[in-house]
């Protein structure tokens, strides 16, 4: 199961950010479980990686005939 981090949505303190796992079918938080606040999910670059499991640096996934799937 996939762990997604969200921050709290506001304008006037430091955003809190919180990771918490959630199945990909799942629908996205609008709302800390906790405290109630309105939360946005945070998108994160991963790292690609190839074929031998180490990370690229092309930007391709290595995969496929023209580098990506």
């Amino acid at each position: 199961m996939p762990t997604y981090v969200y921050e709290t949505i506001t304008e006037t303190e430091t955003p809190e950010c919180f990771e918490i796992k959630q199945s990909i079918h799942d629908a996205a938080l609008t709302h800390h479980p906790e405290t109630g606040k309105p939360v946005r999910r945070v998108i994160l670059a991963g790292n690609l990686l190839t074929k031998s499991g180490a990370p690229s640096s092309s930007g391709s996934c290595g995969c496929g005939t023209s580098g990506c799937c």
